[in-house]
């Protein structure tokens, strides 16, 4: 299947809808703590989404999950199901949220601290973070996909963790995941196959970190994924469009 071209006004459509989620995410960060359970928080960022004209939690009901935002605590790298579960000083938590407005879809994703964290766990939410941002600023037009995966991964290994394998950042418009898939690793071994990266391209890049094991390992609630080393991870997402050759994001507030 061919990786869509948007036309500048599809992509405004995509920066709007990016805009709420990014806006949602800055809303429960600033209320999120010790105490709360991670359905209350799910039930916030939905009624806060609810709350923009025409504007709809696009998780909520996607190939069946359950909630509008993902709420993914400590091992939990995504894909965390919000229950009654009490967050605590000390956790990190982990934020996927999507929008669907007038057609075309946002998606973004944090890892935050609940209150004070370690040392180590702040590290490992930089990485992904970090990761993050480093790929946004090395993409240009031209370069192929799979070379950005490439350069994902060594920065990830550099800092001293492994990427989730198994999982990837994606193509995103009028639906929520399209062409192409974004690993946050090079698959086989040449960096310098497959489709290249062109103006008008909307896609999501979203680092998942692991400490010691990049093997994933799906919870029995058939959503939840941890790492097989069981360690704490992290997730971070912004949605990007490629604009006079370089990447623009989407996702902010």
């Amino acid at each position: 299947m061919a990786i869509s071209l948007k036309k500048a006004e599809e992509i405004e459509k995509l920066r709007a809808a990016n805009k709420i989620v990014a806006q949602t995410l800055e809303y429960l960060r600033n209320l999120i703590k010790p105490g709360m359970t991670t359905a209350e928080i799910n039930k916030m960022g939905e009624d806060y989404i609810y709350s923009f004209d025409n504007a709809i939690p696009a998780f909520k009901g996607l190939y069946g999950f359950p909630a509008g935002v993902c709420t993914s605590l400590n091992e939990v790298i995504i894909h965390g199901i919000p229950d009654n579960t009490v967050i605590q000083e000390g956790d990190i938590l982990g934020l996927d949220i999507g929008v669907k407005l007038n057609g075309f879809f946002g998606d973004a994703a944090i890892t935050m601290g609940v209150g004070e964290i370690s040392k180590e766990d702040q590290k490992l939410i930089d990485c992904s973070y970090q990761t993050l941002m480093y790929a946004i600023d090395t993409i240009k037009t031209g370069m192929r996909f799979k070379e950005l995966s490439y350069k994902t991964e060594e920065f990830i290994l550099s800092k001293g963790f492994v990427p989730l394998r198994g999982f990837c950042g994606h193509g995103i418009g009028k639906k929520p995941h399209e062409e192409p898939e974004i690993p946050n690793y090079l698959e086989g071994h040449n960096p310098k196959a497959g489709p290249k990266i062109k103006n008008g391209m909307v896609f999501c890049l979203e680092p998942m970190i692991c400490q010691k094991e990049g093997k994933p390992k799906i919870l029995a609630d058939k959503w939840s994924v941890i790492s097989e080393d069981g360690l704490r991870g992290s997730h971070y997402e912004h949605c990007v469009a490629i604009v006079n050759n370089r990447a623009e994001i989407l996702s902010l507030s």
